[in-house]
């Protein structure tokens, strides 16, 4: 399936593909290490891009860091030898320059750097001129703003074919993956963005290999346009990222398990059903906002004795009593304590802030 993003050129077609999908080790280790995982790659059939970490930004000094530039041209005879375009990520000019200079295909802007308006502003700076498309990762924090700036500042660069890579946030609490997905920001962004191309990068959000088929087909479901996957001959003694990466044959039976969705069909009978259930989510919604609005002026009310009482806004006993039964009643109609949590602390916070326009304002 062919897909037309507004940001693409015609002459550069390397990241409109769908499904796009491209591997290699999270490091270029040593020649040999980034040659045979990248022809096992390209042997496998599967592999539209290969990548491979030249320069690899690490949280705390004395961890591996990269190879290095002298890594390039170990990434060029891989893409010489199997025909395969190479993506490499790039954090300042020189990196670019560098780059550049060994005909990679494709760059990324990582997170750390995504983070930084500074430094994406290098990044940008240094591609003037240049026609190359250039792929750019969610910030490591849940700021969608920055994405968004992100993409702009290479945009006024004068590149037009930008596509976004979805890798997960830093999240104080999250346990079940290396950093949470959040689907709702890339969700956001592909609304604001919707021919742009998305890809998701389920090694960095999982961490470990294990939960990286679900993590692929949940973001397939999700309409992502490609994937991005950690792939190395001897993923057990990986110089970074060692849990995460699997072999290219194992990546192989890894995409063989995914059931790739078109986004819509021209089958009447579908679409007919579909628009008849899509009007009932539509009633729904509009009673479950009138609901939600009925509730608000019950706690402006309340808002208004605890004021002539001088009584404080937060009443921790009582949201915990609000909590607790939710959770419960959720529970008996089928709804995870996840979104209970979520959807009670988005109530709670707009109810504060109606008792507070009421006492305050």
């Amino acid at each position: 399936m062919e897909q037309t993003a507004p940001v693409a050129a015609a002459e550069q077609p390397l990241i409109r593909k769908k499904p796009l999908i491209i591997s290699g080790p999270c490091s270029a280790e040593t020649e040999q290490q980034t040659i045979e995982t990248c022809t096992r790659l390209a042997a496998t059939g599967k592999v539209d891009m290969l990548r491979a970490g030249i320069w690899k930004p690490r949280t705390k000094p004395g961890l591996f860091e990269g190879i290095g530039t002298k890594g390039l041209p170990w990434l060029k005879k891989a893409k010489d030898l199997t025909g395969l375009p190479i993506t490499v990520e790039v954090a300042t000019a020189k990196h670019v320059e560098d780059c550049l200079a060994f005909d990679v295909d494709v760059l990324w802007i990582g997170a750390r750097t995504t983070v930084n308006p500074f430094s994406v502003q290098e990044v940008a700076d240094a591609l003037r001129g240049v026609d190359i498309p250039v792929l750019i990762k969610n910030p490591i924090n849940p700021d969608l703003e920055l994405w968004m700036g992100g993409v702009e500042r290479i945009a006024k660069a004068g590149i037009k074919n930008i596509g976004l890579i979805h890798r997960g946030f830093s999240n104080y609490g999250n346990t079940e993956y290396r950093n949470a997905p959040m689907w709702h920001l890339p969700i956001e962004m592909k609304r604001r963005l919707p021919d742009m191309p998305l890809i998701c990068d389920p090694s960095h959000i999982g961490g470990r290999r294990d939960v990286l088929q679900s993590l692929a087909q949940k973001s397939i479901d999700l309409d992502f346009d490609g994937l991005m996957i950690e792939s190395h001959i001897d993923p057990d003694n990986a110089w970074s990222d060692a849990k995460q990466q699997v072999t290219p044959e194992r990546l192989a039976e890894l995409l063989d398990g995914l059931v790739w969705r078109q986004e819509t069909t021209d089958k009447q009978e579908f679409l007919t059903a579909l628009e008849k259930l899509r009007q009932q989510i539509n009633h729904l919604d509009d009673e479950i906002l009138q609901l939600i609005s009925n509730r608000m002026a019950v706690a402006e009310k309340i808002g208004t004795y605890k004021k002539e009482n001088n009584i404080t806004i937060l009443q921790p006993n009582r949201w915990s009593e609000i909590i607790d039964r939710g959770v419960a009643k959720g529970a008996k109609l089928g709804l995870t304590e996840d979104f209970i949590h979520k959807y009670l602390d988005a109530i709670h916070l707009e109810s504060i802030n109606r008792q507070n326009r009421v006492m305050n304002g």
